[in-house]
């Protein structure tokens, strides 16, 4: 058994996309995934399952959200590995880094498109993009940003969800100590 996070886009914001968490759990486990657990209330799951390939764990999951609660949610699948690489490679060192936002790429983004948001950046906020994050910090906060995750997805053409420092500490130790579990 691999173990995987999983996190669903957009789910629980606002009164938008309900989805419970118990309910979520639930329905994994239905697919034959083993120890699904869930991190908040935002659409973080750590999972096992026999399946190797990502592209179809993804689809699995979506399928299943779209069947049983009736809306579409984009799925991202990462393996402890790569989301630990993802935390590890932050630009950002410090309070700076622990004050910051990772808005995971669901796909390659274009590189001139790239290049023209880089442009972007102010003095209070500041960003890099890889090809698999946007790491994002804001002097003024999150809330107060016009860099926010619709952003960039709207101006790189690729959807995104993003996590703050503490989720994102929070999923890997939750999946390397479901991986050790196992």
């Amino acid at each position: 058994m691999q173990t995987y996070i999983a996190l669903l886009r957009g789910i629980n914001v606002s009164g938008q996309k309900k989805v419970p968490m118990a309910e979520l759990r639930e329905l994994l486990s239905g697919l034959g995934f083993q120890k699904v657990q869930t991190y908040i209330q935002s659409g973080n799951v750590i999972f096992q399952a026999s399946e190797t390939d990502i592209p179809t764990l993804e689809l699995k999951i979506h399928q299943a959200i779209k069947n049983h609660f009736g809306f579409e949610v984009p799925i991202l699948i990462k393996t402890p590995k790569e989301l630990q690489h993802i935390f590890d490679v932050c630009p950002f060192e410090g309070q700076k880094k622990e004050n910051s936002y990772f808005m995971l790429l669901y796909a390659q983004p274009n590189a001139s498109l790239v290049e023209t948001v880089m442009e972007l950046s102010n003095d209070n906020e500041s960003f890099v993009i890889t090809n698999h994050c946007v790491y994002f910090f804001s002097a003024l906060g999150y809330g107060r940003t016009k860099f926010s995750n619709n952003f960039f997805e709207q101006k790189l053409k690729v959807t995104a969800t993003a996590r703050n420092y503490k989720t994102m500490l929070k999923l890997i130790a939750m999946s390397f100590e479901t991986e050790k579990a196992h």
